[in-house]
């Protein structure tokens, strides 16, 4: 009895995590004219939005929105290029503030069905371009103060997580935040005082970008411009008819997709790991 037990709060468990979570498969097309398959993941359970796709050269892209905590991550393997002395890919983490209205919410999203799942699906809006010029370290053995998910999600990328001091001002006024603990999972970077990731020294010289040095070994500020080529940002509403006996109602009729453009600037411990920056 107790194993059938078990075996029936195990397969209500796997029910309830479908009805909790849901997942689309967008067949996206690019400025550019490629077509990239988009998944993108609901829970709503976690209040959590996950989308995931693959650019032609092979770079891995992962957003993750933490609606309850307002926040961002943006994960990015890169690989290597064997040809230019690159035998590994490296990833990197992005963790900003987000503003709930900029992306519809978890639930809403995981109401969502695909009616032509084969369709090439293009977005409504250009949202143009957001830059983030990355000026901290973040601890990821401290992150969980921004956001439990930043442990798991950037695992693989303990010296290459970045923050910004500008959200560190949004999160520091959510509630139940602690603004010593928050300040304590990050470590100060700027252009002009770079420490290593462990030291507490600086150095004097100012960082230059990895596009105006040829020294390969030399750290610098690395760029990376990704776009997320569709998303649901919006619901759409529409008025139902007024026959004149009833007030016409508002209804939900849709959702509106948009499309944006990320610059992320930050520390690079040498230019041989920014190549396409050039």
């Amino acid at each position: 009895m107790k194993g059938l037990h078990n075996c029936i709060n195990f397969i209500l468990l796997l029910y309830l995590y479908g009805i909790c979570t849901t997942q689309l498969l967008i067949n996206v097309k690019n400025q550019g004219g490629d077509i990239f398959l988009e998944t993108i993941t609901s829970n709503v359970t976690e209040d959590v939005i996950t989308l995931e796709f693959q650019r032609s050269d092979g770079t891995l892209v992962t957003q993750l929105i933490d609606f309850r905590n307002e926040v961002q991550i943006i994960k990015v393997l890169v690989l290597g290029e064997e040809e230019r002395g690159q035998n590994q890919y490296q990833v990197m983490c992005f963790v900003n503030h987000f503003y709930k209205m900029d992306f519809i919410s978890s639930d809403a999203m995981s109401k969502l069905r695909q009616k032509n799942p084969g369709t090439i699906r293009v977005a409504e809006e250009d949202k143009g371009y957001m830059n983030y010029t990355m000026d901290l370290f973040v601890d990821v053995s401290k992150s969980p103060i921004i956001s439990k998910h930043v442990a798991t999600f950037c695992s693989d990328a303990l010296e290459t997580t970045f923050t910004r001091n500008e959200d560190l001002k949004q999160w520091v006024q959510r509630p139940g935040t602690s603004e010593s603990l928050l300040m304590a999972a990050v470590h100060n970077f700027t252009l002009s005082s770079v420490p290593r990731h462990g030291e507490n020294t600086t150095r004097s010289t100012s960082l230059t970008k990895c596009a105006d040095t040829s020294n390969f070994r030399a750290s610098c500020s690395c760029s990376l411009e990704l776009c997320i080529g569709w998303y649901p940002c919006g619901l759409k509403f529409c008025k139902s008819k007024n026959d004149g006996k009833k007030v016409a109602s508002t209804y939900r009729c849709g959702i509106k997709t948009c499309k944006r453009y990320f610059l992320f600037s930050y520390y690079s411990k040498m230019k041989q790991n920014c190549l396409w920056d050039e």
